[in-house]
């Protein structure tokens, strides 16, 4: 008895940091590229081209950004769909080179927000699908 008793007092004195904890936390959010991103890639000679099928969810660190990213929503698709018509097939394929397009399309939408608000805003990016084909 005086086991479960301690555990209660040491349990409601936690109680308190925990909540405080969780005020802490950013509240992410996510908001999709809609619709998904279907364009052309440069192929492996200048007469041949490939096509990417790409979804791209975008991370903000706060759920009150949501209105301000999906208002700038037109310049960040025309962004990642002029980044992905500049890649090389080489770069498409490639795991590593899928990385390295999603840190630049990643970089290149916070500068735009940056820009356009004044704020970072956009923590991160993920591509929940991903398709190429020559």
């Amino acid at each position: 008895m005086k086991q479960f008793l301690r555990l209660v007092v040491f349990f409601s004195l936690l109680a308190p940091f925990s909540n405080s904890y969780a005020q802490d936390q950013p509240s992410y959010a996510y908001i999709g590229i809609e619709p998904e991103i279907v364009t052309n890639y440069l192929g492996s000679s200048a007469t041949k081209l490939g096509y990417v099928r790409v979804m791209i969810e975008i991370m903000v660190s706060d759920v009150d950004q949501l209105e301000l990213v999906e208002h700038h929503m037109p310049l960040l698709r025309s962004t990642a769909i002029e980044i992905f018509g500049r890649q090389p097939e080489e770069k498409v394929k490639s795991l590593t080179g899928r990385e390295d397009i999603r840190r630049a399309v990643l970089a290149a939408l916070q500068d735009h927000m940056q820009q356009e608000t004044g704020a970072k805003v956009i923590k991160d990016i993920i591509f929940t699908k991903y398709l190429h084909q020559k």
